[in-house]
């Protein structure tokens, strides 16, 4: 039905409305868009004496009212619109009771950006930060009013509790990653987690509309997305559909209990995130996998219901929309439903088509992370449409591998030939999100010892920028910083050093890094820009032979341009025979990325211990 003018819905009154005060306090989304593909917009309104209110559209233009959902608890009305052919405009919403206006609500549908979407890719490599963590610009004045009215309204230097960083202090070191060579910034959730302690990792979200005012507001969110812009730099925005925290007003003032899983009662899952796929798990496993709670402090949503999906769906379109997200990592993603995930990606895509969204994975076989990649065969009929996945298996490796002696099986890169040898299980090997350690894994350098050993480093970042798939370090790899999450998960999570007034080392500055930092910097830094934009290494055909002498060799071939890769896995000198090789080794000279040197190879190579080769041809 076309609306011109006033148009009505209901005409109720109600005894209920008379005797409750009236109150609005959300109405979600906060706007929407003019010309979206997928026309059916839901918008929440959430107060108080709400429920049996008549509903009527003032001044919508060709905006259809299709229904309105009610609730037992009265202080929700959920409104279906069907926008199609409606222009952006601003028009009311009027809640009633009878004849009498009761409430006014102003709702805008705004002009479409129709901005090309630029992804993350192979050719990315993605910085994930804890904006906590990272960097505060904020004086403690401004920071205290930042903080008032939050359950959790202090901050110090304990690793459990709020540290202070925001994204201001993420964005004036913006210059920073740009210098190092990242191209994608991966910072955990932003939005408000105002819970009562502990929930500075961002994963307790209390309002999928607002950037938790600790961090700033969503106009400082989207500054930061545009200076990062600005700089060639993509923004991931981390979400999480399968809980929220428990403070959310959706599980505190609940629409129904059906919003959450088991009927909105606390029941653990057991983690086992291999079980969706397992053919031969019970029903009983499957379901506590999918439908039980993470903890009793994050309620599970029911993403089966549709109510709900809708809710979700439209916020994460709203952020892409409204602040140029360019693409999501999706939280604890099998423990999802999974219609409801390959909806959501679905229509994202619609919307945005070369959109991606990375899931997190955590299983920690090939085989079980494969499942969820879009268009496995391994889960067909099955298709989840979930286009990059985490490839844990590959972070233990690497976090391994170089420690050992390689032999021909079982040590050292052997493990890592095997383990790659086996990708035939992936559907598209450039969508994986590939990773040293994130923030829920040991650093790479778990210790301080072994963080003085640079190239150990070396050798495992050389592999994850060269090797295919889309790498990711994780803040502070890149100047050496160690931590074990055997102390606990706050030790994993340290302040970024230099970015809080008064630190006694400003990593961000040349000057302000140890010389140890310097020679970890230094490395990083020049890998990353001579892989920024060489499709050679983003997407080439990966080419390798199985380990001879301790070494493992690898190329990447695209269009004629091979970038060939020679590593040493014992301590001790290594000579081999490049006739072996020739498939790979297109030339007699080549460019050594490492040193910067031309090299001619002659019939032999040695190779120093646990040297590295990087020759560009």
């Amino acid at each position: 039905m076309i609306l011109s003018g006033l148009f009505s819905f209901f005409g109720l009154s109600s005894k209920a409305a008379n005797q409750n005060k009236t109150t609005v306090e959300h109405v979600h989304p906060l706007n929407w868009w003019a010309g979206m593909k997928n026309t059916e917009l839901q918008i929440l309104i959430h107060g108080t004496g709400l429920g049996d209110l008549s509903v009527e559209l003032k001044g919508a233009q060709n905006i259809e009212m299709k229904k309105v959902v009610r609730f037992e608890n009265k202080n929700y009305l959920i409104l279906y619109v069907d926008t199609k052919d409606a222009p952006a405009q601003k028009f009311q919403i009027l809640l009633k009771n009878g004849k009498k206006i009761v409430k006014t609500l102003p709702y805008e549908l705004q002009e479409l950006s129709h901005r090309k979407v630029n992804s993350f890719d192979a050719s990315d490599v993605v910085y994930l930060l804890m904006p906590d963590r990272f960097a505060s610009a904020t004086t403690d004045k401004e920071k205290a009013q930042m903080y008032k009215g939050m359950k959790e309204n202090t901050w110090n230097q304990e690793d459990m509790s709020r540290h202070g960083g925001d994204l201001k202090g993420m964005t004036e070191h913006l210059d920073y990653l740009a210098e190092l060579g990242v191209t994608a910034i991966w910072p955990t959730p932003t939005l408000v987690n105002d819970m009562g302690n502990q929930s500075y990792h961002g994963y307790a979200i209390t309002n999928y509309y607002q950037t938790d005012p600790r961090y700033g507001t969503n106009e400082d969110y989207r500054n930061f997305i545009n200076k990062s812009h600005n700089l060639g730099i993509k923004v991931i925005k981390d979400i999480v559909f399968n809980h929220c925290g428990a403070e959310n007003f959706l599980f505190v003032d609940r629409p129904a209990d059906d919003w959450f899983n088991y009927d909105s009662k606390f029941t653990q899952t057991t983690y086992k995130t291999g079980a969706p796929a397992d053919p031969h798990t019970s029903a009983l496993d499957r379901k506590l996998t999918i439908d039980g709670w993470f903890v009793e402090s994050m309620p599970d949503l029911n993403g089966k219901n549709k109510l709900v999906a809708d809710y979700l769906i439209q916020a994460s379109l709203w952020w892409i929309e409204y602040a140029g997200v360019d693409g999501f990592r999706q939280d604890t993603y099998p423990y999802n439903d999974f219609d409801m995930m390959k909806r959501w990606c679905l229509e994202v895509e619609n919307q945005y088509p070369g959109f991606n969204i990375v899931g997190e994975t955590w299983i920690n076989n090939n085989v079980g992370v494969s499942y969820w990649q879009k268009d496995s065969r391994l889960a067909a009929p099955l298709n989840s449409e979930l286009k990059t996945v985490m490839d844990f298996p590959l972070m233990y490796l690497l976090t391994s591998v170089v420690d050992e002696e390689t032999d021909e099986w079982d040590y050292g890169f052997a493990k890592l030939y095997a383990y790659l040898s086996q990708d035939i299980v992936y559907a598209n090997t450039d969508n994986l999100l590939t990773f040293l350690a994130n923030h829920d894994t040991n650093r790479f350098q778990p210790t301080e010892e072994k963080a003085k050993d640079v190239t150990r480093y070396k050798q495992a970042l050389t592999l994850l920028l060269t090797l295919r798939g889309i790498p990711q370090l994780y803040y502070g790899d890149e100047i050496g910083m160690y931590a074990n999450k055997s102390v606990n998960d706050g030790a994993l999570r340290q302040n970024f050093p230099g970015g809080w007034p008064g630190d006694k080392n400003n990593a961000f500055t040349k000057e302000g890094r140890t010389a140890l930092q310097n020679e970890y910097f230094d490395f990083t830094k020049k890998l990353l820009n001579w892989r920024k934009g060489n499709e050679t290494v983003a997407f080439g055909k990966l080419i390798h032979y199985c380990i001879r002498n301790g070494v493992y060799v690898y190329a990447r071939q695209k269009d004629g341009k091979t970038v060939t890769v020679m590593m040493n896995g014992t301590s001790k000198e290594q000579t081999i025979d490049l006739a072996t090789y020739s498939e790979v080794l297109p030339k007699r000279t080549a460019h050594d990325i490492i040193s910067g040197k031309s090299i001619t190879l002659g019939n032999k190579l040695t190779i120093e211990k646990r040297g590295i080769l990087v020759l560009e041809f």
